[in-house]
């Protein structure tokens, strides 16, 4: 390996595969061979970190006890560490096939140490357990159902025991104070448990016999846990159950419990593989792949809380603290993502943040309820509801008093209540508007001849005055400037008649929402209706076209949410966010021309696949950070609420689904005592679910220690350039993913921080390409960045975003808007199609492989892309639209990998492709008379010439560098350099110079003349395919492989030489992004970064990057 003057280590996004709590305020976690210790007293602080298993993935922490003794009893030895830990605590750390010992001193500003060398053994380490007392010694559990014993500081095997089932074991748990009395309990590759003890031989006095063996499972065993108080043992298995059996005490006198140990429980409750398990006084939790952590209630069980954080990849890690002096336990959760979260368990009957029940607020009054609304107010100053029937009557509903009439009238239309006023609208087009506090003070509004649709209030709850908006017949919508007036204690209203809004003509003429944004040019109101229409209008007569009495939109979308209707609209900084039954969040705003026109900058569609969304409400935070953006709507049968940037559920509800009137508040909406509540019409009754407020919070009841990334795999990353905030320069990738979704980071490696700035979840399968092209329009300064960024993959899907990254200088924050520019699919056809589901699709599904910019101007952009399906397509981003120019079908097989590149001519530039297949062979094209588009005419390729066989399979991708080497002479005039690099699934890294001539282009042909120079090739770069290449310099190329290893490659003139390489935690590399960094921060010699995905992302600096291109191993 390279050493650490050439390359380090700054960054690491990978698996949580290790957590432990140290007592109640601290909890240790690994990630790769990376040991961290979090201050829960300060939780936002990452107190420590240090690499301690240089090559190995740390999968278990296990702190020494000081306070055990040889003889301790087994309940007590099996207590955690309190609150009061020691200052310094030694910690043995282990995974893979190494272990290592670490000290972890302070209290609150942690550090951690090594205390010796990483011991490396024979066989993979699957548990440790201190079984010394006084002396250092330590229990090893093998995977090959062998134990040492193993003296912790110099690391000397003082004793060896195997079971004479010497079978393969997935995990293995070690019980016992001493090594006299260890017990050792394997779940083996055969779907059993074994328990054994070290001690205990055969005759032979060679091996241990097997002494207990359960039996039940049906897939391999990953996770064990121990509880003896209760003499209980976990298992977690492949077969997604969770398995409690009693085998009573063990270790000890005890040896291995009961004779005859049986099942208590088989808990079926994951959607797939379970990985951890942990047993509790009140019951079992277990986490696994399907991102959930389970709480179980092993008298019943039924899972009492499921705790849902994590991206897809599930949860790897799972630990609980001990809860001494009256706290409540607290459970930590490490996912795949790289992300750690801590809950609350709350009280010892579990804590439940979800109410299970759903109580009947026993509707009594005439008629059935139609409309309900919760309001805040009344004698007891906390919510209550409000309910009209389909009579004509409306109820009020408070805690202790129950239900009282304050409203008789006729049939009513339609009805609406904010803060402590209420309007409801009958058939007969009559508004009747009245104080819930004194209903008797009320005032009648003629709204027109005929059915009200729609009434709606626009204003917050603690303001004196609010806008009423009364939809009648013919699409007219009538407004009220409502004043309420307090005097001589009583009420009065004072309602300010204003011009009417004429909707534009459809079949479904009422507005379902409205909001009033303050403008510089005057206040504008945005709309939206039942067709799915976003109408804008001016709120003065000025810029208006009057019809009568009415104003006619200045801006209208027309159906852009659906035939299904709009359902909410809300402004914030600047933005408007509409959500309509759809299923997407649209993102507006009001375009800077004098007309005042709305264009949609971006579509979302929502979480967890709800299609019917109902609200968005925005929740600003207490202190710095981003804001809270929750979704409300149905998912089949549930009400759910979720937290878009986050990705996570809050609430869920069981209600019967959409067409039912319902009404939300938030925890913390009334007041501080109050929880999230959700009031709902079912069957001809009102039903409500709570939630208390101890347990109510806008993240879902979690605290995000470290935030996570994709939660499978990330395929391919981008760097977009660099914005500074506070006096710090943050790196902006963009990386995509097999969850389907483009993230947007911010990176400073210096010290290790990431924020995820944006999520784009657009796509409808595995993202596998992205390209970025910067632009200066945007700002471009210091502080602001702005990109066009295009990313592709399955189902032939383009996507293209502009992204506008701003940092604020005095605050030190960063922000990301996304607006969509254009999207494509080679399919989008076939989606149109009546009765496709009777039809057979001859076209197979097709999936982008590899993204290139070739060229652009101020209006367009020319993009390559490689196809599985052998197509070569180039696509020209204009206007909003995806145009495609020319394709080919030369490779007659999938196309991996693409790049592009411009070399100057006499007439002009000169525009390349270079295209290469499964079949190893690198294809060039004349790409010139493509782009050519300025009289709308295109010309297919020239053929350059050039069709070199690089590789004996598949080439997985291609570099390419433009102009001389270093050292060459200087080249003759009309001539240019190409340098290609390659690197495919045999493993080969191939060089090839190409020499250009350049000359005057003759009619129909190319301009141009490619001559190989020169070619070199390394058989064996890597043990693995060779998954991505990069150009550093023209004489130091950058790859990396599945092997695990990126490697530093010295380019000369007619050679390929090996410059370093460095072993990278991060597994199944896919895609490598670098970039070079200031003198600032690197001297004056100059250093680079790389970046390398897969399971995770790490970036690396490569210290003095011009002498590192010389250095020769």
């Amino acid at each position: 390996l390279a050493s650490p003057d050439t390359a380090v280590s700054a960054l690491l996004v990978a698996p949580v595969t290790a957590l432990e709590f140290l007592g109640d305020d601290c909890l240790l976690a690994g990630k790769g061979p990376v040991l961290s210790a979090y201050s829960l007293r300060a939780p936002s602080v990452k107190s420590a970190s240090l690499s301690v298993l240089r090559n190995h993935r740390v999968h278990g922490i296990r702190p020494e006890r000081r306070d055990r003794g040889v003889s301790a009893e087994v309940a007590a030895e099996e207590e955690p560490l309190g609150s009061s830990w020691q200052q310094r605590v030694q910690l043995v750390v282990f995974g893979g096939k190494a272990l290592r010992l670490v000290e972890l001193g302070g209290s609150e500003a942690f550090d951690l140490r090594t205390l010796g060398p990483v011991r490396e053994l024979q066989d993979w380490v699957l548990d440790v357990r201190w079984v010394g007392g006084a002396a250092h010694l330590l229990g090893v559990a093998l995977a090959h159902n062998a134990v040492l014993l193993l003296e912790a500081w110099e690391g000397h095997v003082l004793l060896r025991s195997s079971c004479e089932d010497g079978c393969l074991l997935y995990s293995a748990l070690l019980v016992g104070p001493c090594w006299q009395s260890l017990t050792v309990v394997g779940g083996t590759v055969f779907n059993q448990l074994v328990i054994w003890r070290p001690t205990v031989t055969t005759g032979s006095g060679r091996t241990a016999p097997v002494e207990r063996r359960l039996k039940g499972h049906s897939g391999v065993i990953f996770g064990l846990a121990y509880l003896p108080e209760r003499g209980w043992l976990a298992s977690a298995s492949d077969d997604r159950s969770v398995r409690v059996w009693g085998v009573g005490p063990l270790g000890g006198a005890a040896g291995c419990g009961d004779p005859s140990p049986t099942c208590l429980q088989v808990l079926y409750g994951h959607q797939a593989r379970v990985f951890s398990v942990t047993l509790l006084p009140v019951g079992v939790l277990s986490a696994g792949e399907d991102g959930v952590c389970l709480l179980w209630d092993c008298g019943s069980g039924k899972v009492s809380r499921a705790l849902n954080g994590h991206r897809v990849g599930g949860v790897r890690a799972l630990a609980v603290s001990s809860g001494w002096g009256g706290r409540s336990p607290q459970v930590a959760t490490g996912g795949a993502d790289g992300g750690i979260r801590l809950w609350s368990l709350g009280e010892t009957d579990g804590g439940q943040v979800e109410a299970e029940l759903v109580q009947d607020l026993e509707f009594q009054g005439g008629g059935s309820p139609k409309v309900v609304r919760m309001v805040w107010g009344g004698v007891k100053r906390h919510w209550g509801v409000v309910a009209s029937t389909d009579q004509g009557e409306v109820y009020l509903w408070e805690e202790g008093s129950g239900w009282q009439l304050l409203w008789r009238g006729g049939r009513e239309g339609a009805a609406s209540s904010r803060g402590a006023l209420c309007a409801v609208g009958s058939l007969s087009g009559d508004v009747w508007l009245f104080p819930l506090s004194q209903p008797a003070r009320g005032t009648l509004l003629r709204a027109g001849l005929g059915k009200v649709h729609s009434v709606l209030w626009e204003g917050d709850r603690e303001q004196r005055a609010g806008h009423l908006l009364v939809s009648g017949p013919e699409g007219l919508v009538r407004r009220w400037l409502v004043k309420p007036e307090l005097g001589e204690g009583a009420v009065s209203l004072d309602c300010v008649p204003l011009r009417s809004f004429l909707l534009p003509p459809c079949a479904k003429r009422w507005l379902t929402a409205a909001i009033l944004v303050p403008q510089p040019q005057g206040a504008l109101w945005v709309c939206g209706d039942r067709r799915g229409s976003l109408l804008l209008y001016r709120d003065s007569d000025e810029g208006g076209e009057a019809v009568g009495d009415a104003l006619r939109p200045l801006s209208v979308l027309f159906g852009v949410h659906g035939k299904q209707g709009v359902t909410s609209v809300c402004e914030h900084r600047g933005l408007l966010y509409s959500t309509g039954r759809d299923g997407c969040l649209r993102v507006s705003r009001v375009g800077d021309g004098g007309g005042g026109q709305l264009e949609v900058l971006r579509v979302q569609r929502a979480c967890g696949g709800m299609d019917w969304l109902e609200r968005v409400v925005i929740r600003e935070p207490e202190g710095e950070g981003d804001a809270c953006f929750l979704l409300m709507g149905f998912h089949s049968v549930h009400f759910e609420v979720w937290d878009l940037l986050r990705r996570e559920r809050l609430l869920s509800v069981p209600c019967g689904g959409g067409h039912r009137s319902w009404s939300y508040c938030p925890p913390g909406g009334g007041s501080a005592e109050d929880g999230s509540a959700v009031v709902f019409v079912k069957q001809g009754a009102v039903l409500a679910s709570r939630t208390p407020a101890d347990t109510s919070h806008p993240s879902g009841a979690s605290l995000e220690l470290e935030g996570g990334l994709h939660g499978r795999g990330i395929t391919c990353v981008c760097h977009l350039g660099a914005v500074r905030a506070a006096g710090d320069r943050w790196e902006v990738l963009a990386t995509g993913g097999e969850d389907t979704r483009v993230s947007v980071l911010a990176v400073r490696p210096q010290n290790g921080a990431v924020k995820v700035l944006a999520v784009i979840a657009d796509h409808i399968s595995s993202v596998r390409a992205l390209a970025a092209l910067r632009r200066q329009d945007g700002g471009g300064g210091a502080t602001s960045l702005s990109a066009l960024l295009f990313s592709a993959g399955g189902r032939a899907q383009l996507q293209c975003c502009r992204l506008l990254i701003g940092g604020k200088e005095q605050v030190g924050s960063l922000s990301c808007q996304v607006i969509q520019v254009a999207r494509h699919r080679l399919d989008e056809h076939w989606e149109r199609r009546r009765n496709r589901h009777k039809l057979v699709k001859m076209d197979p599904e097709t999936r982008y492989m590899s993204l290139s910019v070739v060229s652009h101007t101020a209006e367009q952009v020319f993009l390559a892309a490689a196809c599985s399906d052998g197509v070569l397509f180039s696509v020209s981003e204009s206007g909003g639209k995806f145009h495609l120019l020319w394709d080919c079908s030369y490779h007659q097989r999938c196309v991996l990998s693409v790049a592009s590149c411009c070399l100057e001519d006499p007439e002009g530039n000169e525009l390349f492709v270079i295209s290469a297949a499964t079949d190893g062979i690198i294809a060039f094209w004349d790409m010139t008379g493509v782009t050519d588009v300025e009289d709308g005419q295109t010309a297919p390729p020239s053929y350059a010439g050039k069709f070199i066989p690089a590789h004996q399979s598949g080439v997985n991708t291609l570099a390419l560098w433009e102009g001389p080497w270093e050292g060459q002479e200087a080249e003759p005039a009309g001539h240019s350099w190409m340098t290609i690099a390659s690197g495919g699934d045999d493993g080969q890294l191939s060089v090839i110079r190409i020499q250009v001539q350049l000359r005057p282009r003759e009619m129909g042909g190319s301009g141009v003349s490619l001559k190989l120079w020169s070619r070199s090739a390394l058989p064996s770069a890597h043990a693995a395919p060779l998954t991505a290449l990069c150009f550093l310099s023209p004489a130091l190329l950058v790859s990396t492989s599945p092997d695990q290893r990126v490697c530093l490659w010295n380019l000369c003139a007619s050679s390929l030489g090996h410059g370093g390489v460095l072993f990278s935690h991060v597994a199944d590399a896919a895609g490598l992004a670098v970039w070079k960094g200031t003198e600032a921060e690197s001297g004056p010699k100059g250093s680079a970064w790389v970046a390398v995905c897969g399971q995770g992302l790490q970036v690396l600096r490569l210290k003095e990057e011009r002498d590192a291109g010389k250095r020769t191993e």
